[in-house]
């Protein structure tokens, strides 16, 4: 029986291991093919929403990174060297710690069905939420034994944040993916400031979860705590590149649990910030915000920004620190063509409310994106066609037979776009009107002489379509 009893769990063991085939190692979790849907997708909305929404500000500063409120806790409230402290001192009083935020981060306004609504609205084919920023603060109900005071369900909203966007997402058809934190300021070490900290030593004393219980305690148990109960498509995690080694924060052993047994294993994607050394290196896809990173444009990668030059809301942005929704649009042309991804940030206020200048520019994407869509989801980066000595700039995107030519500038001359050995052009026409083109090939150039439209008979603002079809000898 004994005998029997250990070919039996040897055989199963052996068969567990053969049905497992990623490896914590990062030759074996590299070689994993990204799940479509991602690379399709092409458009999504990022949200910074949490406790350091109620207070909504950061001192208006030149240079990348130097605006983001979500920073608030470690820029504002612990420093003194851009005027931020004497602004929470003299606004909240100089006894009032961050973490009493908490209780105003109310969120009585809020209605998940309505932003997923203009989400939608907006062409956006997935969301992807801040489970929990750098502050610790999250948005559901976790069971972390560090997070009894500090979560939406006890303190706050006294709702699962997490849990009704992500009902409300699906059930516009959208994927619905999670922002989470890997280091966690008030417990994290960082090279970034003379104490080691991110905030006051009294705050790391009074809060800091020990560094040895960290990770198996608390890191681990949580990120699996959100793929478990909420089954996001996509992880975007931040922070752990910083700092923290891929072997503290075990990293790879996460990731191997991911795609081998975890409920998403075959559809959820990750990036590449879990880790040091990590960026650019490892991960279902790359990527960058504000145009920070160098990207490998041959691997799978997105870029993030926000509407204005923050990620959280700041109240201290005006009229002119927003982009417009052509510049928004353009840049999302810009990245499609280049393989990459938009993911496009939303900070609401702590009432739950969306700044209507924010709604606004999503639903002038969305308005662009109804007429130009076919020109940018499901699309990849192609090089059959060339762009030199135009009146505009001219982006390319390619799907099956056929190649987009995308251009943000109406010209006022004829369009030429050399062509790539073998080659043939068998039509070309407008994406979203009948109006005819006129085109003919000269050698290997294709030339195309644009209709003479009236604003009333353009198809759309800010960027323009064509649509060609090709064979390739």
């Amino acid at each position: 029986m004994r005998v029997t009893f250990f070919l039996f769990v040897s055989f199963s063991m052996v068969l567990t291991a053969l049905s497992q085939p990623y490896k914590p190692e990062w030759n074996s979790l590299d070689s994993r093919n990204i799940p479509a849907w991602f690379s399709n997708a092409k458009f999504g909305i990022f949200i910074h929403w949490g406790v350091y929404s109620v207070p909504a500000y950061r001192p208006i500063e030149k240079g990348l990174y130097a605006s983001y409120a979500e920073w608030y806790y470690a820029k504002v409230y612990a420093n003194e060297k851009n005027g931020g402290k004497e602004f929470h001192e003299k606004n909240y009083g100089k006894d009032f710690e961050y973490r009493q935020f908490a209780p105003l981060f109310r969120a009585e306004l809020w209605d998940p069905q309505q932003w997923a609504r203009l989400f939608k609205s907006s062409g956006a084919k997935y969301v992807v939420l801040t489970s929990k920023h750098h502050d610790g603060y999250c948005l559901w109900p976790t069971k972390s034994p560090y997070k009894k005071n500090w979560n939406a369900m006890a303190v706050g909203p006294k709702r699962d944040i997490v849990g009704e966007l992500t009902e409300a997402v699906r059930k516009e058809g959208m994927k619905m993916g999670l922002y989470y934190s890997i280091i966690e300021w008030e417990s994290s070490k960082t090279h970034r400031s003379e104490t080691g900290y991110y905030v006051p030593l009294n705050l790391v004393e009074k809060y800091q979860i020990p560094r040895e219980d960290y990770v198996d305690k608390h890191l681990i148990p949580q990120l699996k705590e959100l793929v478990v109960n909420y089954t996001p498509s996509l992880i975007f995690s931040d922070g752990g590149e910083w700092d923290e080694s891929e072997e503290y924060l075990k990293t790879k052993e996460f990731l191997a649990w991911l795609y081998n047994e975890s409920p998403v294993k075959n559809e959820v994607v990750v990036n590449d910030r879990f880790a040091k050394g990590m960026p650019g290196k490892h991960g279902d896809y790359f990527s960058s915000e504000y145009k920070d990173a160098s990207i490998d444009f041959n691997h799978p990668w997105e870029e993030s920004r926000g509407i204005g030059a923050s990620y959280g809301l700041n109240r201290a942005e005006n009229i002119e620190h927003y982009s417009t929704s052509k510049q928004l649009i353009t840049e999302l042309v810009d990245i499609v063509s280049r393989g990459g991804n938009l993911l496009l940030n939303v900070g609401p206020a702590a009432d739950g409310t969306l700044p209507v200048i924010m709604q606004e520019r999503l639903l002038e994407i969305g308005n662009w994106l109804k007429v130009n869509g076919e020109s940018i989801y499901d699309t990849r980066k192609t090089d059959l066609f060339g762009s030199t000595n135009n009146p505009v700039p001219v982006y390319f995107t390619g799907k099956g037979s056929s190649v987009y030519a995308i251009f943000t500038e109406w010209p006022e001359q004829e369009l030429k776009f050399s062509l790539k050995p073998g080659v043939k052009v068998k039509s070309l026409s407008f994406v979203g009107t009948a109006s005819p083109v006129t085109w003919k090939v000269q050698g290997n150039e294709l030339l195309i002489k644009l209709p003479s439209l009236t604003i009333n008979h353009l198809p759309c603002r800010d960027a323009w379509a064509l649509r060609i079809e090709v064979s390739i000898e």
